[in-house]
């Protein structure tokens, strides 16, 4: 699995050319990655044919913001065709708010959804697991191991791969976050088959669009 985050049309389509499997779909990433428009999902998803998770998040931050605005866009983005979500937050004190994933959770019903990096942002990452690990739906954790990236969390990361299969870690594990190229080869090696990337496909990073060239490279990188 390969992911790459798009925020426009021209993105979904350079990253779908370049071999990219799925898209997340954000809005400014000023804010680390925000709910898009409906009209930027709808352009989006008129313009490429592999799927799209859309990002559920209205504020900066891993709180939930206002959460009836939160449902009420989700509602709006599930008319308009949306059936992939991310999604995921904590409690000022770095716990889960169980509350609020669950709610959002409960709105995307009958749709796959990735818990995002919020867990490498908690105060204990087994809690996190073991709190969402049964709400349905959720196939995916997208996790660099450790707040600071990949290169501090490989060892988080290898630690959780070993214990798949076992309650709270039957979902998919998508490494992300400081991941760059020099990973990839130790990561597939060790049993890792999805990643996610976002600056690193764009010419000149987050200022820049996706080139079809970078994702390309990338997709040799990750294999098929």
């Amino acid at each position: 699995m390969f992911e790459v985050i798009a925020l426009t049309v021209q993105d979904a389509q350079a990253a779908e050319t370049g071999g990219a499997d799925r898209l997340e779909l954000v809005t400014d990433m000023a804010a680390d990655g925000l709910t898009p428009s409906v009209a930027d999902f709808a352009a989006i998803r008129a313009a490429v044919g592999i799927p799209l998770r859309v990002m559920l998040r209205i504020r900066d931050g891993f709180t939930p913001g206002d959460l009836d605005e939160l449902l009420a866009r989700t509602a709006a983005l599930r008319a308009e065709g949306a059936d992939e979500f991310v999604l995921g937050f904590l409690d000022p004190d770095g716990s889960v708010d169980l509350a609020a994933t669950t709610a959002v959770a409960s709105a995307v019903e009958g749709c796959a959804w990735t818990f995002h990096r919020a867990i490498d942002h908690s105060a204990d990452r087994g809690d996190v697991r073991a709190a969402v690990a049964e709400l349905p739906g959720l196939d995916t954790f997208l996790t660099s191991g450790a707040a600071a990236g990949v290169d501090a969390g490989q060892e988080v990361l290898a630690g959780e791969l070993a214990k798949a299969g076992d309650p709270g870690y039957r979902q998919r594990i998508l490494v992300g976050g400081g991941l760059r190229a020099e990973h990839v080869p130790g990561l597939r090696a060790a049993g890792f088959d999805a990643f996610h990337i976002g600056g690193a496909v764009r010419d000149g990073g987050w200022t820049g669009a996706v080139s079809p060239a970078k994702v390309a490279e990338w997709r040799t990188l990750i294999g098929e």
